[in-house]
């Protein structure tokens, strides 16, 4: 009777541990038009066949913080089950105007930039929820920005794991290495989220870094 009572607990404890488990919680992050929701969109393609949101070549174009909860993927042999967050484009200043640029009138300029700003305060409190960073940077710019340096700054602040993605190696001026000398003490992914380059080792790396 002793050895059923044990083998009855032991099981209990185990399915216990299995229906109570939560998924990992990913926020995707990093500045306006760094490929955060075309990432977004990759992963979801690649393992479920859906897509996140819609990107465009106006910055801000993702204003709500977006979740996609049961984002299984399969790496290094093992099942990893994800929540991703596809978080808004993070900036110090959003000014109406730079949609004007873009050819927008004032009207939905203002409207977009108020958007645009609630959806940075937004990202920001979601970091209380998260179990995981990716940070997304476009690896044709200059990384040494007041956003990044600040976003990182936060996240080691919180102790969140993070992977940064450094994006759009499709483009003939991108130059990874550029990121990844900037912050060396932080594990890297070079990809093409629009074309796919890549993309199996940053499944390998998230169920490094997240499993």
């Amino acid at each position: 009777m002793g050895v059923i009572r044990s083998l009855k607990r032991n099981f209990s404890g185990f399915f216990r541990k299995l229906f109570n488990k939560k998924n990992a919680r990913i926020g995707i992050y990093g500045p306006p038009n760094a490929g955060k929701t075309t990432l977004a969109n990759r992963i979801l393609r690649d393992w479920t066949g859906d897509a996140m949101g819609s990107v465009s070549s106006i910055a801000h174009e993702t204003r709500r913080a977006r979740r996609r909860e049961g984002v299984t993927i399969q790496a290094n042999g093992n099942s990893l089950t994800l929540d991703i967050i596809d978080t808004p484009g993070l900036a110090t200043k959003i000014d109406f105007h730079e949609f004007m640029e873009q050819g927008m009138n004032e009207a939905d300029s203002k409207r977009r930039a108020k958007e645009a700003t609630e959806g940075v305060i937004e990202a920001v409190k979601w970091l209380e929820n998260l179990d995981g960073v990716i940070l997304v940077m476009d690896a044709t710019e200059d990384p040494f920005t007041q956003v990044n340096v600040t976003v990182i700054g936060n996240m080691e602040a919180r102790s969140l794991p993070l992977l940064i993605v450094a994006n759009k190696i499709d483009l003939p001026e991108a130059n990874p290495s550029t990121i990844r000398d900037a912050f060396p003490q932080h594990p890297l992914v070079a990809i093409s989220a629009l074309e796919g380059n890549n993309i199996d080792t940053l499944y390998e790396e998230i169920a490094k870094r997240f499993g």
